[in-house]
C-alpha cells in the first residue's frame, strides 16, 4: 500500500505563491480606492459572474471541508444533501429578494432598517450583529490555524496570525473588489484541486462500480436515520433565514452589481454552482470508505484522501484551496463589518458631513479593527481547554440570534403592513426566549418546565412534546416567537400615519427600476475605471504557470496530463481575459 505523501518544496512553492497572489491582486485595486462606494460595494459595477463566485466562496469555509467529508465517510451521501440545503435557500433569496435588494439603492445592509423601519431599529441590529460576526470569524480562523497545524506542521496560534493576517492585509488595501477577484482566484484554486483528486480517488479505489458494490445498503441515499427529512427542512429554513437577511456578505453581493437582473443572475450562478460542487467535492469521502477503512477519526478524511492521493506540488494545491475556502468567507466578513462600522455608526453618529477620503480611511481602520478582533477571539480560543466545547456553544448562540434578526429583515422586505414596533419587540422576545431556554439546557438534571422537557443524557429537548437537539428547538422557538409577535402587534396596533410617511419613500424606491431615476440615467454611461479582466486574466495565467513548474514531479501520467489539461485551459481563458481588459479612467463621485 502507498504510503502517505508529506510536504516537499513544490508544495510549499505553491502555498508561497497562492499566498504572493493574494497580497498582489489587494496591491492592484489599492489606489483605485478613491471612494467609501467604491471601496465598499464596487461602486455598483461588479460584474454579475464574478459576484456569484464570491458568494459561493464566501458561503463556507475549511469547516466545510472537515464536517461534511466526515458525514459522508460515516453516513453516506446525506452529507451531500446536508449542503444542498443551500439550493432552496439561495432560490428563495434570488427569486424574492435580489432584486429588492438592488433597488433598495444602499450601501450598507443595516442602513435598509432606518429607511424601513427606525433609526433605532438600524443601530440596535447594527451593535448586536457586528460581534456576533466577530465571533464567527475568530471560529472559523481557529478552524483554519487548526488545518495549518496538522496539515504543514506549523504551531497553530502563528498559523492564525500568518492566514489571517495575509487576509486581512488585501481585503484593508483593495476592498471589495479585492475581496471579489481573490474569491475568483481561490475558486479557480479550489476547482482545480477538487478536479485532480476525484477521478484519482476512483482509479484507485478500481472505478465506479467497484466502489457503489462494496458501499453498505443505503450509502446511496439522499437521507440517513441519522439525519432525516425533518433535519434536512430545518437546515433549509435557517439557511433561508441566514442567507436572505443575517449573513450580510451575501446581501453586499445582491447589491455590489448593475442592476436587479444582474443579482438575479448572482443568484441563479449560486444555485448553479451549489447543484454540482458538492458532489465533485465530497463524493471522495465516500470513495475513502474503500481507500482508508477504519478511519477513527472521520473528520481528517480529506486531507487524509489528500496525502494518500497527490503527489508533490498538487498537494500544495490543495492545501492553498483549504486555505482559500475559510479566506474568502473571511474577508468578505471583514469589509461588511466594517462597511457596517463605518456607515451605520461612524457616518451615521458621529461624521455626517466627512469627505470621501476620511471615509475610505476610516473604512480601512475598521477592517483592521475587526480583523484584529476576530484574530484576538481565535486567539483566546487556541489557549482555552475546552475549544471544542467554545465552539459548540457559539454555534448553539447563532441557533439562538439568526431567527429574531433575520424574520423582522426579511418580512419588512416582502411586506409593507408590518411596524417598527412589532420588529423591535419580535427581535427582543424572540432573543430572550432563546437566551432562556439556553440557559436551561445546563441545567445538569432532567426537568419539565410548562412545554419544555430536558433530558441532559439524550442532549435532547422535547418541544410541545417533540423531542429534537438543542439547535433545532432554539431555532424553531425563536423563529415562531418573533414571527407570531410580529404578526400580533401589526394586527393590535397597525401601522399609524406618521410612520406610513416615514417608509412611503422607501416602499416607492422599492418599485422603481435600477437605471430609471433621473441621477442614475446620468451616469448610466460612466463606469468605474476598476476592471476585473485584466487582474483575472493574469493571475490565472499565474496560476497556470505554477500548476505548470510542478509537473516534474506529477508521480503518474494520470495526474501529469490532468495538471496539464487544466494549466493549458487556464492560460487560454487568461489571455482571453487579459486582452479584453480595458481600465478607463477613474471617475469618482
Amino acid at each position: 500500500m502507498q504510503t502517505e505523501n508529506m510536504l516537499k518544496y513544490p508544495d510549499y512553492f505553491m502555498i508561497i505563491g497562492y499566498f504572493i497572489l493574494m497580497l498582489a491582486i489587494g496591491l492592484y485595486f489599492y489606489r483605485s480606492m478613491k471612494g467609501i462606494k467604491e471601496y465598499f460595494s464596487g461602486s455598483n459595477n461588479i460584474p454579475w459572474w464574478l459576484s456569484g463566485v464570491s458568494f459561493y466562496m464566501s458561503s463556507f469555509s475549511v469547516m466545510a471541508f472537515i464536517t461534511y467529508p466526515s458525514l459522508c465517510y460515516r453516513f453516506g451521501f446525506v452529507g451531500v444533501t446536508l449542503l444542498w440545503v443551500a439550493v432552496p435557500a439561495t432560490l428563495f433569496s434570488t427569486v424574492f429578494l435580489a432584486h429588492k435588494w438592488r433597488r433598495a439603492r444602499i450601501e450598507s445592509p443595516m442602513e435598509y432598517l432606518e429607511y424601513r423601519y427606525s433609526p433605532v431599529l438600524r443601530q440596535l441590529f447594527s451593535w448586536q450583529g457586528v460581534p456576533t460576526k466577530v465571533i464567527d470569524d475568530g471560529i472559523k480562523l481557529f478552524a483554519i490555524g487548526t488545518f495549518i497545524s496538522v496539515s504543514l506542521g506549523f504551531d497553530m496560534k502563528w498559523s492564525m496570525v500568518g492566514a489571517g493576517g495575509i487576509m486581512l492585509l488585501y481585503t484593508f488595501m483593495g476592498g471589495l473588489w479585492a475581496v471579489a477577484v481573490t474569491d475568483f482566484i481561490q475558486f479557480i484554486i479550489l476547482t482545480a484541486a477538487v478536479i485532480i483528486i476525484l477521478p484519482l480517488s476512483l482509479i484507485r479505489a478500481g472505478g465506479i462500480s467497484q466502489v457503489l458494490n462494496g458501499l453498505p445498503d443505503g450509502f446511496m441515499n439522499l437521507t440517513s436515520p441519522e439525519y432525516g427529512w425533518g433535519y434536512v427542512l430545518y437546515l433549509v429554513v435557517m439557511y433561508t433565514l441566514a442567507w436572505s437577511s443575517v449573513n450580510w456578505a451575501l446581501i453586499q453581493r445582491y447589491y455590489c452589481v448593475p442592476t436587479e437582473r444582474d443579482a438575479v443572475k448572482t443568484g441563479l450562478s449560486v444555485v448553479f454552482l451549489y447543484i454540482i460542487g458538492p458532489p465533485l467535492m465530497f463524493l471522495p469521502a465516500i470513495i475513502g470508505t474503500r481507500l482508508l477503512p477504519g478511519l477513527t477519526d472521520a473528520g481528517t478524511i480529506y486531507p487524509a484522501l489528500c496525502r494518500l492521493l497527490l503527489p508533490a506540488g498538487m498537494l500544495g494545491l490543495m492545501i492553498s484551496a483549504m486555505f482559500a475556502a475559510t479566506m474568502s468567507t473571511l474577508s468578505g466578513d471583514y469589509n461588511v463589518c466594517a462597511n457596517v462600522l463605518t456607515h451605520d455608526v461612524y457616518r451615521r453618529l458621529l461624521r455626517p458631513a466627512a469627505s470621501q477620503r476620511e471615509l475610505v480611511l476610516v473604512g480601512r481602520l475598521m477592517t483592521l479593527l475587526v480583523g484584529l478582533l476576530a484574530l484576538g477571539a481565535a486567539l483566546l480560543m487556541a489557549y482555552q481547554a475546552k475549544a471544542e466545547d467554545l465552539f459548540n456553544i457559539m454555534v448553539t448562540l447563532f441557533s439562538i440570534a439568526t431567527a429574531p434578526v433575520a424574520i423582522p429583515m426579511i418580512l419588512g422586505l416582502l411586506s409593507k403592513s408590518f411596524t417598527e414596533r412589532s420588529a423591535l419587540w419580535g427581535f427582543l422576545l424572540g432573543l430572550l426566549l432563546g437566551l432562556v431556554l439556553f440557559g436551561l439546557s445546563y441545567y445538569p438534571r432532567p426537568f419539565s418546565v410548562l412545554f419544555v422537557e430536558w433530558t441532559p443524557e439524550k442532549d435532547q429537548i422535547a418541544f410541545f412534546g417533540y423531542a429534537a437537539s438543542l439547535e433545532m428547538v432554539l431555532f424553531l422557538a425563536t423563529s415562531l416567537t418573533t414571527f407570531f409577535t410580529m404578526v400580533l402587534i401589526t394586527l393590535l396596533n397597525p401601522m399609524k400615519q406618521k410612520e406610513k410617511e416615514h417608509i412611503e419613500p422607501f416602499l416607492r424606491r422599492l418599485e422603481i427600476p435600477i437605471g430609471t431615476l433621473p441621477e442614475e440615467k446620468d451616469s448610466q454611461n460612466i463606469h468605474s475605471g476598476v476592471s476585473p479582466f485584466r487582474i483575472v486574466g493574469v493571475s490565472l495565467i499565474i496560476i497556470a504557470g505554477m500548476m505548470m513548474a510542478v509537473l516534474p514531479w506529477s508521480g503518474n501520467w494520470t495526474t501529469f496530463i490532468l495538471n496539464a489539461i487544466i494549466g493549458v485551459f487556464l492560460v487560454v481563458v487568461g489571455l482571453a481575459l487579459a486582452l479584453s481588459g480595458r481600465r478607463k479612467p477613474l471617475v469618482t463621485e
